[in-house]
C-alpha cells in the first residue's frame, strides 16, 4: 500500500480537499486503485450533530456514517463508496484508546498520547487503507489522506507526531508528503509572496514531517523564478512545485496536475513508474470544456435557512450542475432566505421580503433542501404553494418533501391545522410524525440514516421513468420524521400521489402531483449519490423540466429518442447518462413480488450563485 499525505498550511480553506481528491482522479488515471482518508482533529466523534454554520453540510455515507463534506468531494471526483471509518475525528480515536483502557488490553499500563494513542491513529489509517471502495475485490494502490486543519494548530498534534512515525515506519518509497499552501498577491506591491509558504514548511519540518511536493495556491499563474525561489527556501526540486491557480471550473484541477507532471513526480516519489500508465484524463477534460462553453441558463430558486454559507448546501448545489451540464445549460442559483418569504417579514423586513418573492417568481425552477428546525418553515410551506399553483417544476428532499405534503393538506384537502409534530407536537392534524424507532433524548447517530431501499408503486411515473424504468433504488437517508402513513389514503384520494415506498409499503419514500409538470418530493437525499457524467435522476427531472425538456427526458428513458441535450453541443464530449442506484423491472408489481421474494432489504447498512465551483 502506498500513502499520499496532503497537509495545509497557515491559511485555512485554501482546497486540501479538492486538491486531495484530484490527485486521486490523476492516480486513478494512470491505472491506480484509490481510496482515501479524511482526518478531522475536532473532538466530535463525527459531524452527525455540529451545525451547518460551524462546519458546512453534513455528508451521509451509504452504511449511515455522518461524515465531513471533503468525503462528498472523494466520491464525487473518484466514483467511490467510502464508510464511516474513512473519516477519522480526534473523538472517534480517543474514545476508541479509553475503550481499551477499560477493558484492561492495556495491561496496566499508563495510556499516553505517546504511543498508545499515536499507534491508535496508524493502526486506524493501516486497517481503512485495506477496505475497498470501487466494487472490486482486495485493497486499493494507494491511499490519499488528507489532515484537516493547518500546521500548527494545537489540537492536530497527535496526529502529526502519529503521521511523522508512519512516514518513517512505511519508508521512502511507500509515503509522499503534498502541502497545500498559499502564494499571495499584494495589491499594493503586485508580485506573489513566497514567505507564507516558507514559514508553512518550516513549521512542518519542526513538527517532524517533510515535504515532497508543494501545491501552490495563487490568483495567477506564477513565473518560473518564483518556483526557483521556493525551491530554494523550501528544500523542494522545481519539477515537484505544482501551481494550483485559480480556474473557471475545479474539474480544471485534474488537468493543472497532469499538465505541470505531478503524476510523474507522485510515480517517482511512490515507486509506481513501472506499474502505472500515462493519465487518460479526455472525458475530463471534455467536462471541464463543456462547462466552460454553456451560456444559456436555467435558475433554480433554493428556498433555505442556511442561505448565507453555501457550504451548507453543497452537494445539493454539486447534484444541481451535474443536472444542469447534462441539459446543458449553465446553473444560475439564486438563494432566498425561507424567512424573508413569510408575512412577519413584509412588515419588519419589507425589501428582504420583497427581494425574495422577486426571486422566487422569476425561478424556472424551485428547491426546498433538508433542514431541521422551525425556524423558515411558513416561507418553505409559501414556495411549495407557488410552486404546485403556477405549475413551477418543484423538488422537495427530505424536510421538502414534508412541507409539501403539509401545503397540500392544507391548501387542497382543508386541513387548516395540519403541520409536522417537529413543528408542533399538538397539533391536531399530525400529517408527518415522528418515526417510532427514533430517539428524543440523544441527538448523535439516532436517525434514520444511510442506504435504504425504494420500491416504485406506479411504474409509469415520472421519477421511475428517470430511475431507467427500475423496480427500486437505494438511496441515503438522514431524518427523524416521516409522513403520517394512516393519513395516506384521504392524501392520494385528494390527488396527490405515493410513488415510492419502503419494502414494508408503509413507509412514503417519493410523493408526485400527476397534474403537475413536475412535482415531486423525496424523503432520502438523492443529492449525496450525483456524480460529474452521472446526474442523479430526480435532479435531472428538475433541470430539465425547468428548461422544458423533460418529456424528451422521459421519452429517451423509454428508448425511443436519445437524450435531448446531446443534440446540441455535443462535440464530443462526453454524454450524460443518470446515476440509477437501483434495479429490476417494472414489468410486474414492483413491491408485492419483491417483498413477498424476501430478496431484498430495506436497510443498506446491515455556478454560478450565483455559484462558480464544480465537482
Amino acid at each position: 500500500m502506498k500513502y499520499v499525505l496532503v497537509t495545509g498550511g497557515v491559511v485555512s480553506g485554501l482546497g486540501k480537499g479538492v486538491t486531495a481528491s484530484s490527485i486521486g482522479v490523476v492516480l486513478k488515471a494512470c491505472g491506480l486503485r484509490v481510496t482515501s482518508i479524511k482526518i478531522d482533529p475536532y473532538l466530535n466523534t463525527d459531524a452527525g450533530t455540529m451545525s451547518p454554520f460551524e462546519h458546512g453540510e453534513v455528508f451521509v455515507l451509504d452504511d449511515g456514517g455522518e461524515v465531513d463534506l471533503d468525503l462528498g468531494n472523494y466520491e464525487r471526483f473518484l466514483d467511490i463508496k467510502l464508510t464511516r471509518d474513512n473519516n477519522i475525528t480526534t473523538g472517534k480515536i480517543y474514545q476508541s484508546v479509553i475503550d481499551k483502557e477499560r477493558r484492561g488490553d492495556y495491561l496496566g499500563k499508563t495510556v499516553q498520547v505517546v504511543p498508545h494513542i499515536t499507534d491508535a491513529i496508524q493502526e486506524w489509517i493501516e486497517r481503512v487503507a485495506m477496505i475497498p471502495v470501487d466494487g472490486k475485490e482486495g485493497p486499493a494502490d494507494v491511499c490519499v489522506i488528507e489532515l484537516g486543519g493547518t500546521i500548527g494548530d494545537i489540537e492536530s498534534m497527535p496526529f502529526i507526531e502519529a503521521l511523522g512515525q508512519f512516514s518513517y515506519r512505511v519508508g521512502p518509497g511507500n509515503f509522499c508528503l503534498v502541502h497545500v499552501s498559499l502564494v499571495p498577491v499584494l495589491k499594493a506591491v503586485g508580485e506573489p509572496k513566497t514567505k507564507p509558504t516558507q514559514h508553512s514548511v518550516r513549521g512542518l519540518r519542526g513538527l517532524g514531517l517533510t515535504p515532497n511536493i508543494l501545491a501552490c495556491r495563487s490568483d495567477k499563474p506564477l513565473d518560473i523564478n518564483i518556483k526557483e525561489k521556493l525551491s530554494l527556501f523550501c528544500h523542494v526540486p522545481v519539477a515537484n512545485i505544482i501551481n494550483l491557480h485559480d480556474v473557471t471550473n475545479i474539474w480544471h484541477i485534474p488537468l493543472l496536475l497532469k499538465e505541470q507532471k505531478a503524476h510523474e513526480a507522485l510515480l517517482k516519489l511512490l515507486n509506481l513508474q513501472g506499474c502505472a500508465e500515462e493519465p487518460m484524463l479526455e472525458e475530463w477534460m471534455g467536462r471541464a470544456k463543456l462547462y466552460d462553453m454553456l451560456h444559456k441558463t436555467v435558475r433554480i430558486a433554493m428556498v433555505g435557512k442556511y442561505t448565507g454559507l453555501s457550504d451548507s448546501y453543497l452537494s445539493v448545489l454539486k447534484a444541481l450542475l451535474h443536472a444542469s451540464v447534462a441539459c446543458r445549460r449553465k446553473l444560475v442559483v439564486d438563494w432566498v432566505p425561507s424567512s424573508d418569504l413569510e408575512e412577519t417579514a413584509a412588515k419588519e423586513a419589507p425589501e428582504a421580503y420583497n427581494a425574495a418573492w422577486r426571486l422566487l417568481s422569476g425561478a424556472d425552477g424551485i428547491l426546498v433542501p433538508g433542514g431541521f428546525g422551525d425556524r423558515g418553515v411558513q416561507g418553505k410551506i409559501l414556495a411549495a404553494k407557488y410552486a404546485r399553483e403556477n405549475k413551477i417544476p418543484y423538488l422537495g428532499i427530505c424536510l421538502g418533501m414534508q412541507i409539501a405534503v403539509i401545503e397540500f393538506a392544507r391548501s387542497v384537502m382543508n386541513l387548516r391545522e395540519a403541520n409536522s409534530m417537529e413543528f408542533d407536537p399538538d397539533t391536531t392534524a399530525p400529517v408527518v410524525i415522528f418515526m417510532p424507532e427514533g430517539s428524543k433524548t440523544h441527538m448523535g447517530g439516532t436517525m434514520r440514516l444511510g442506504s435504504r431501499r425504494t420500491f416504485f408503486t406506479v411504474a409509469d411515473c415520472k421519477s421511475a421513468k428517470l430511475y431507467g424504468k427500475v423496480s427500486f433504488v437505494d438511496e441515503r437517508h438522514r431524518h427523524r420524521y416521516e409522513v403520517n402513513p394512516d393519513m395516506v389514503p384521504e392524501f392520494e384520494k385528494a390527488g396527490l400521489a405515493f410513488v415510492g415506498k419502503d419494502e414494508t409499503g408503509k413507509r412514503m419514500e417519493i410523493i408526485e402531483l400527476p397534474s403537475h409538470p413536475y412535482y415531486v418530493g423525496v424523503q432520502f437525499h438523492p443529492e449525496f449519490k450525483s456524480r460529474p457524467g452521472k446526474p442523479s435522476a430526480v435532479f435531472l427531472g428538475l433541470i430539465a423540466a425547468s428548461c422544458r425538456q423533460l418529456d424528451a427526458w422521459l421519452q429517451a428513458s423509454n428508448g425511443q429518442i436519445s437524450p435531448p441535450a446531446l443534440h446540441a453541443h455535443s462535440n464530443g464530449y462526453p454524454s450524460p447518462r443518470t446515476y440509477r442506484n437501483g434495479g429490476g423491472s417494472l414489468k410486474k408489481p414492483a413491491v408485492k413480488s419483491l417483498v413477498n421474494g424476501g430478496s431484498f432489504h430495506s436497510n443498506g447498512n446491515g455556478l454560478h450563485v450565483h455559484q462558480h465551483s464544480s465537482t
